[in-house]
This record gives structure tokens, sequence and C-alpha cells, in this order.
């Protein structure tokens, strides 16, 4: 048996999954460091909070195989301790208790005073907006809400985060204050749904009103928005985005399919035309707006001929940015009860066919922009490239515009106005201009 040493402990914060649950890792950071511990992400520690994720197969299995991992570490003395938050545990908790004993303890998505309390923390009220961000220093997240009222048929999301519930105007504002204190220029706001923002508060759609206040904040410069759903979209919004120079001419919209069939089982609560109809407000409103959405193929009924249909659809709408996705079967939720009829190499098959496709409008779009100057934000260092985005890309899934650092040197963090001198597919490649 293994001694345990008196030294102190160092709580590393390991994170899975989408960018809702960084925030959550970081809002849980603050407390720790405001409880005077030693805390770290994704670094050596003798104590271990894995916050995982839930949401479809691949990301189960990427955190059933995380805890897996640090469990064995425990038992070889590596570790001390092993605690496991988030998606996952809300939604599995009796199995994973029964499957994998030796974590020291389970966690909900909503019980981070115990969590706190588990790791000798108390949940301190009073620091609203303060956390320790992990990403890099120009950019942060800002949860807007939490949860989501949609009844879209695949998702689990409701199961594991519960009813929709936004965070009020004012603690927004002074969370952004807090993260433009501390270097931050860019702001992406998150949710499961941006455009539900303010219904449960205000009584009504305030993400127009929220955007007037953010941007008022000393230090931001970009505001982006990510995660809308299109049935209700707040047409206030786009006059916020076209009249407002930091908030972003980008938005990114989950549209998941085309084909009113499909829709109506997903339970999107649109329709071909009324999808389509949509992209083209946004256009006409905002014809600068990079549009980014996310489809989901192999969905139960998917045939070859509502498959075309979305094919020809990505072709025609031709947007600046485009996810693709399998249908994953998730107990629980009201498409559960349908046939997963579409064999696995076929939905495989499927994406790689939409992606192709949006290879080839991205392609095209960005050879339209060599010799245009954009302005440029410095994310970080690359081997013998700086890496940039421009106002139309949001960090990790989006473009990147490499600057050669053997011949100019830029500061991370900052902006430049880069002219472009080449562009593939995915990435642009460019030069800065010097005033």
């Amino acid at each position: 048996m293994r001694t345990k040493s008196l030294k102190k402990n160092k709580i590393n914060v390991v994170t899975l999954g989408c960018s809702k649950n960084l925030y959550d890792s970081e809002v849980l950071m603050g407390q720790l460091k405001a409880n005077k511990k030693e805390v770290v992400h994704e670094q050596e520690g003798n104590v271990v909070v894995i916050n995982t994720c839930g949401f479809i197969d691949n990301a189960k299995e990427q955190s059933v195989n995380t805890i897996l991992d640090f469990v064995q570490r425990k038992e070889e003395g590596l570790v001390d301790k092993v605690f496991v938050t988030g998606c996952l545990s809300e939604r599995y908790k009796p199995d994973l208790v029964k499957e994998i004993p030796n974590v020291d303890q389970y966690f909900g998505t909503t019980e981070l005073p115990a969590l706190l309390k588990a790791l000798g923390a108390d949940y301190k009220h009073e620091l609203i907006g303060e956390r320790i961000t992990t990403t890099p220093k120009n950019y942060a997240f800002l949860k807007i809400a939490e949860g989501c009222d949609r009844p879209c048929s695949f998702c689990a999301i409701p199961l594991m985060r519960g009813k929709h519930k936004s965070t009020p105007i004012e603690n927004l504002v002074q969370e952004a204050k807090n993260l433009a204190k501390n270097g931050v220029k860019e702001l992406i706001l998150i949710a499961q749904d941006l455009t539900y923002y303010g219904l449960d508060l205000y009584k009504k759609r305030a993400l127009a009103d929220l955007l007037k206040e953010l941007v008022k904040v000393e230090g931001i410069q970009w505001i982006r928005l990510h995660y809308a759903f299109p049935t209700g979209f707040p047409m206030d919004v786009l006059d916020v985005i076209k009249n407002e120079p930091k908030v972003c001419n980008y938005l990114d919209i989950p549209l998941q399919h085309i084909s009113d069939d499909l829709l109506k089982s997903m339970r999107r609560g649109t329709t071909h035309a009324k999808t389509t109809e949509l992209i083209h407000k946004f256009r006409e409103k905002v014809p600068a707006m990079a549009i980014r959405t996310t489809l989901i193929v192999g969905y139960p009924g998917e045939t070859e001929t509502h498959f075309q249909e979305l094919k020809d659809w990505v072709k025609a709408m031709r947007f600046e940015r485009l996810g693709c996705f399998t249908y994953s079967h998730e107990e629980n939720t009201h498409a559960f009860n349908l046939v997963d009829d579409v064999p696995e190499d076929i939905k495989q098959q499927r994406a790689n066919e939409i992606m192709e496709i949006q290879s080839q409008i991205s392609w095209e779009l960005n050879q339209e922009k060599i010799g245009q100057v954009f302005k440029c934000v410095i994310d970080r260092k690359e081997g013998n490239y700086f890496v940039g985005r421009t106002e139309f890309d949001s960090p990790d899934v989006d473009n990147e515009v490499l600057i050669d650092a053997t011949k100019f040197y830029l500061k991370t963090g900052d902006f430049a106005e880069v002219k472009i001198t080449e562009a593939a597919d995915f990435d642009l490649y460019g030069e800065p201009v010097t005033a």
C-alpha cells in the first residue's frame, strides 16, 4: 500500500468535449484558485478532475477511455485521487459507478458546489464572472445561457444540461469587463441556443440587447456568435451585426439537414423553403457575413434521394464554413425509437462527399481573397508561421491565415492588417501591410 505523501495537492483539470465544457472547467479552476488551491489545466497533478462529454458515441468513448487511463494511473500510484464531472457523468452516473468503481466520486453538470467540497474548497457566490481562462490570451468563450428547450429528436443535451436558463445581461457585462482587464480582445458567445437568450428572464429574445451592452466594454474588439438556432431567429440581431463594428460578420447556425421529411422527423420546426429563405435574408441584410453551419448525414430514414437533395442544396448555398457529422443513435432521445437504418460505412461516405463539395466551395471563395487586405488577430506562432484569423473565422474550426515568421515579426494577441498572397481550400497565406 502506497503511503500518501504530505505534499500539497496539485489539481489537474482535464477537459473533453465542446467549448461549453471548457468554460465550465475555467469556472471550476477560478473557484479553486480563489480557495488558494494549486490548479492546472491538462498538466501533471496528483488530484485529477475529468470534465467529460456525453454527446455522441465518439465523445463518450473518449471520455470513458480517459477515465480508465487515470484510474490505471491511480492504481499505479501515479495520482492520488480521480474525480469525474460533466455530461457523461450527468447522463450515466449509475452505470459509471458500477463499471468504473475506482473513481473517487462522480458529479453531474449542476453539482459544482459538491465537487468543490470534495476537493476541500468552498463555493464562492461572489465570484461572478471570475475564472481562469485556458484559451490563448486574446480570446475567451462567454457562455450566455445553460441548457436547451428545443425538442430536436437526435439530441441528448437537454438530458444532460436541463432546461434553458439565461445569464442576466449585467452579469455577462461584468464578466466581459473582467476578461478585457486580463487582455482578452475577442469574445466568443456560446450557448446550446443563442437565439433563445432572454426569453426566460426578459420574456423576449434579448440577444440584440446583450450585444449592444457588450460592445460598450472597453478593450473588447471582436464579438463572435456561435450556435444560433434557425427557428425563431431574432432578426434584430442582424442590424447589430451590420451596424456594430465590434460584432463580427460571422454566424454559426447549425442547420442539420434540408429535406422536409427529415427536418420534420428531427423536430426542427422548419422546412427546406423556410431555411433557404432565412439564409437569403441573412445575406441580403449583411452581405459580408460568413455563415458557418453543421449538417448531420445518416439520420434514420435518410435515403439517397434525401441525401442528393442535401448535396444539391449545399452546392447552391455556398456556405463560407461547413462541418458534417454522422448520425449517432442516442438512447433516451426521440430518434432512438426509430430504426438506425443507414449503415456506418454509408454514413461516413456521405459525410466525406459533403466535405468534398465544401472543400471545393471553400477553395473558390478563398481564391477571391487573394490581393485583399484583412484585419487579422494573431493567435500563435507555430513552426515557421505566425497563425492568425480574420473576423470570418473562429478558432480551431475555421480557416487560418499563415504569415512567414522567417520574414516578418508579429506579436501574438495583436491585430495586424494582412494582405492575402496565396489561398488553399482551408488556409490563407499573407504578408503584413505596414502603415
